[in-house]
């Protein structure tokens, strides 16, 4: 299988800790932002990453959306599995995957790159990684006013979450998509001092998940 991706991307980061779970061996290929139009178009109508290729005779030539991807992985191999045995807790798992997605997912994005175009620009303030941090800006508008909205996003995330620091999974009594999904969408705020401080508990969890799924360490928690 190969997985066209976004290095950077924590989506695309959802998607390799279901294949790392699953324990399904993948190759990666990074696209370039704004060329890689070029690539996924013609694939799948869509230009946003990650995309998974099964490269396997009888299966779909491409699969776009990290949510259509768990979907796919639970068909293709299905254990361990990422779906809970009991339909109220999966449907919960569901949901928090979704709200995590479209909601938590976008804020963390716009307070990843604000943070650096500022306080983070010395991370790695070469002019490639300047050039893909403003594309992103532009494409996004991640401007003072969206940033602060999303920061507020954020915080009222972090207390719906509280209560996973005192179980192991967010729904059930095994990991399940609601985890993989947070372990990702979350990953890039381990780069800022202030959630690392804030939500100590978060990062922990992340971590852990991401040694279950074989996954290297986001920036800042290695």
């Amino acid at each position: 299988m190969l997985l066209l991706q976004f290095s950077t991307s924590h989506y695309c980061r959802k998607a390799r800790l279901a294949l790392g779970f699953k324990k399904i061996p993948y190759q990666v290929k990074n696209l370039t932002p704004g060329l890689h139009v070029l690539k996924l178009r013609p694939l799948t109508g869509l230009t946003k990453v990650p995309v998974l290729l099964p490269q396997k005779v009888g299966e779909p030539r491409a699969i776009a959306d990290s949510t259509r991807i768990f979907q796919y992985l639970e068909t293709y191999q299905n254990y361990p599995p990422l779906m809970l045995p009991n339909v109220n807790e999966q449907n919960q798992a569901l949901l928090l995957e979704d709200w995590l997605d479209e909601s938590i997912g976008t804020a963390t994005r716009f307070i990843y790159y604000h943070f650096r175009a500022g306080e983070g620009k010395s991370i790695d303030p070469s002019l490639f990684s300047q050039m893909v941090i403003n594309i992103v800006r532009n494409q996004y508008n991640i401007i003072p006013a969206t940033v602060k909205l999303a920061s507020e996003r954020l915080k009222n995330a972090m207390n719906v979450l509280s209560y996973w620091q005192y179980q192991p999974y967010l729904v059930g009594n095994c990991l399940s998509v609601a985890d993989l999904t947070a372990s990702a969408l979350l990953s890039p705020l381990g780069l800022i001092p202030e959630y690392r401080q804030n939500y100590p508990w978060l990062f922990e969890k992340i971590i852990i998940i991401h040694e279950i799924c074989g996954e290297k360490l986001p920036a800042g928690l290695n």
